[in-house]
């Protein structure tokens, strides 16, 4: 169950978790169109509606962001924080997904604004079981802000 019209934007470096990622959804029945971009620059133009991301029907803003920390070019960190600082995205939700247990990662993301932050599970059928919560949480039951 979700709302099928609602894009999920992935930024993602690992393409073995895109894959797995994608493969959760399915799995969970999640049929919302995912959106993957491989570093933070990217993030940001996509989520700017800059080239080669200018065309909001085929790459429409998300409803929600799932993003890793450890990413090339600008970091997870980075895109929240550029992200925070837009007004007319900052209260998009994002939720970090990444293998970073570190306190002083955890800190620091949510005090520049992060929704939630989950640790990549080793085990699929818990990431199964996090994709769910994702879709029940931030996409069947949540109350959107407006931009």
């Amino acid at each position: 169950m979700s709302k099928e019209q609602d894009t999920i934007l992935l930024v993602e470096d690992n393409h073995k978790d895109v894959l797995l990622l994608q493969r959760a959804l399915r799995k969970a029945n999640i049929v919302n169109p995912v959106q993957v971009v491989n570093d933070g620059d990217a993030a940001v133009l996509y989520l700017s509606g800059e080239e080669p991301y200018g065309d909001r029907t085929r790459y429409p803003l998300p409803v929600l962001i799932l993003l890793d920390l450890k990413l090339p070019r600008r970091s997870g960190a980075e895109v929240l924080m550029w992200l925070r600082q837009q007004p007319e995205l900052k209260r998009l939700p994002v939720v970090v997904l990444t293998s970073s247990r570190e306190y002083a990662d955890i800190n620091h993301i949510y005090d520049i604004g992060v929704n939630a932050y989950i640790v990549k599970p080793v085990i699929f059928n818990e990431l199964v079981e996090i994709v769910i919560t994702l879709n029940l949480h931030w996409i069947m039951f949540n109350e959107r802000p407006q931009f």
